[in-house]
């Protein structure tokens, strides 16, 4: 990929619980160029957000990070230090959190929070830093923008708190943000505002993007390229064409026939559904992490692990012991049914 902006090869989390040994994140790979989507999915507790808060050097003190590659802009961020990654977190590389009332501080006005990363990584003024607040709020949306800096994240919206989330990510006018479901907590209104407002400024600002969710309507939308995410590991990567189009994945199939297909499912006809829940990561993990929900798992999925291998086109690979082939076959044997 031309001009990645991030690299994660075998991206590894583990967390000590009282139970045993927590494996979160279990060998994920994937990179992200300048102005590319990349959409990370799967059900809750997959390990999604963990893996981008093991991008941030976010995760909780007891955690272990380890990977064979983690590098921004061709930095490597796996061994930097705390105090050169604070100098990259909120500057060139962003993060907007699933819930904006959590993440902005109720005792500071939203003025304080928006020119505080920039006063931290860049040579300003007071007055310029507040030029850039009222600036990115109206690129965002935010009528009245001069106002809304006195206020405090209490007296706004769930919506326009997000949207002073996304400008407080690009204050710093970062390469890279990372959104963890960003529109978790809004109506299906405002949803679609925000992500046409991210691919928007995305585009005007050509930054990488990895927006993280469980809703494929979105993915469909807005991703260039897809990562399927299951217990830990990524099942499935491809461009959001060939994910779509030629599931190939049990799960990635699992996951697409939840969907109403418009013009194509009947009012009132049943929607597919995945039987069962997503296993406990703790202790000895063996096999394929889907088997015990699978239709077509065989003796040899729960006895030795299952590596990626190459789909049908370029770009797009899967883990299953099935043949691209025979997974095509069973993905069309259920659009039949």
């Amino acid at each position: 990929m031309a001009d990645r902006i991030l690299e994660v090869n075998n991206l590894t989390v583990d967390i000590p619980v009282p139970s045993g040994m927590l494996h979160a994140v279990q060998g994920v790979s994937f990179s992200v160029g300048r102005g590319e989507t990349l959409c990370i999915v799967g059900e809750s507790g997959c390990g999604k957000s963990l893996t981008s808060l093991a991008i941030m050097d976010l995760l909780p003190a007891n955690a272990s990070r380890t990977a064979d590659k983690l590098e921004h802009d061709g930095v490597d961020i796996l061994n930097i230090g705390e105090n050169r990654m604070a100098n990259i977190r909120g500057n060139t590389m962003g993060m907007i959190f699933q819930e904006p009332m959590t993440s902005l501080n109720p005792a500071y006005t939203i003025s304080n929070q928006l020119e505080e990363a920039l006063l931290r990584h860049k040579k300003v003024g007071r007055g310029e830093a507040r030029e850039r607040a009222v600036f990115l709020l109206e690129k965002v949306g935010i009528t009245a923008a001069s106002n809304r800096l006195r206020q405090y994240p209490h007296q706004l919206s769930g919506g326009l708190r997000q949207r002073v989330m996304i400008a407080m990510t690009l204050m710093c006018g970062p390469d890279l943000i990372i959104a963890d479901e960003p529109t978790t907590a809004l109506d299906v209104t405002i949803q679609a505002q925000i992500l046409l407002l991210l691919a928007e400024l995305q585009k005007e600002f050509h930054m990488g993007l990895i927006l993280i969710t469980h809703d494929l309507g979105v993915v469909a939308r807005v991703a260039d390229r897809v990562a399927v995410m299951y217990a830990g590991q990524l099942v499935e990567q491809g461009t959001a064409t060939q994910v779509f189009e030629n599931p190939t994945n049990p799960y990635t199939q699992g996951l697409l026939d939840c969907i109403p297909i418009p013009g194509k499912t009947a009012r009132g006809a049943h929607l597919g559904s995945i039987p069962g829940i997503v296993p406990s990561l703790i202790g000895d993990l063996n096999g394929c992490r889907f088997a015990d929900r699978c239709p077509y798992a065989k003796d040899e999925c729960v006895a030795k692990d299952i590596e990626f291998r190459a789909a049908f086109e370029a770009g797009h690979s899967y883990r299953c012991v099935l043949s691209p082939e025979v997974c095509a076959k069973n993905a069309q044997r259920k659009l039949i049914a």
